[in-house]
């Protein structure tokens, strides 16, 4: 069993002036520089993905549309996930949760974190995001990363347009003990499931 779990940074919103990237990056290069992890960034633009319209959920029947089987085979890859997320009306970007009920076999028993932002840092669409987590069988962390009020005006390219590193201090404790908990809960799966759990 590879020691190292496999962790997607999942891009959650595709919409092309979308603040996303800068965070994004930012919590990859955070997980990169671990050395416990091996980590790789997964666009939602790069999935093309209709709006969920299979007779069933895969958990009971196999998916029809290609970019869903695709979408079901990248997941697949992974040991645990770190969603990026915007803050709709109080919850995750529609395509996100899309992407989430494309799959489901290859979500369970996987934990997650997520890195959100917007003028709470995201915490409703967070908290979302566990509810929706826990149908799909999956571990949430206990913390999360949030970039809301002052920092995110500071580094919105529409208001203050600074570097993510000029508040980056606010956010590396919280991103390490997600992180933690993250690996923790990975390597805790992957055992349980090498022991046919």
């Amino acid at each position: 069993m590879n020691s190292r779990p496999r962790i997607a940074v999942i891009v959650g919103s595709t919409r092309p002036t979308r603040f996303a990237d800068i965070p994004a990056r930012w919590i990859l290069k955070q997980a990169e520089a671990r050395g416990d992890m091996d980590v790789e960034l997964v666009d939602l633009r790069d999935h093309p993905l209709p709006f969920f319209d299979e007779i069933a959920s895969n958990l009971w029947m196999p998916s029809q549309n290609p970019e869903a089987i695709r979408w079901q085979e990248t997941i697949a890859r992974f040991d645990g996930f770190i969603f990026v997320t915007a803050e709709y009306n109080h919850s995750i970007t529609g395509v996100l949760k899309n992407a989430l009920d494309q799959a489901y076999k290859e979500w369970v028993r996987k934990p997650f974190t997520a890195i959100g932002y917007g003028g709470t840092g995201a915490v409703r669409a967070i908290e979302h995001l566990r509810m929706i987590a826990i149908e799909l069988q999956m571990v949430s962390t206990h913390a999360a990363v949030h970039i809301g009020g002052g920092d995110f005006m500071a580094v919105h390219p529409a208001f203050g347009n600074k570097p993510i590193e000029e508040i980056e201090a606010n956010l590396l404790p919280s991103t390490k003990t997600a992180l933690d908990e993250l690996v923790w809960w990975a390597k805790a799966t992957m055992a349980a499931k090498a022991a046919g759990g």
